[in-house]
This record gives C-alpha cells, structure tokens and sequence, in this order.
C-alpha cells in the first residue's frame, strides 16, 4: 500500500504543479477553486505518505 500511496502522492505533486505553471490565478498563497481543489487533494496526500506508520 505504501507504494501505491507514493504514487498517489507523486501523481498528485506533478498534476498540481502542472496546473500551477498555467494558471495566473495560483501564485504563492492564492488559488482559484480548481486550484485549492488540486492543493488540498496534493497535501492531503502528501501527509499521509508523510505519517503512514
């Protein structure tokens, strides 16, 4: 599972960052609504790849 969890996470961190580099609107500490969507989803991955016991 943590593999897969990995893969989530990674798959998650390339899709925001791709959708960051095209969007005016998501700049350091402000994202339109797809933006904080795709931002919650990459930091809810990334703590539970960070805390898996």
């Amino acid at each position: 599972m943590a593999d897969d969890l990995h893969t989530r996470y990674m798959r998650a961190a390339d899709i925001w960052d791709a959708y960051r580099a095209g969007c005016t609107t998501c700049q350091h500490d402000t994202r339109c609504a797809a933006g904080v969507r795709l931002f919650e989803r990459f930091t809810r991955l990334q703590d539970a790849y960070l805390n898996r016991s």
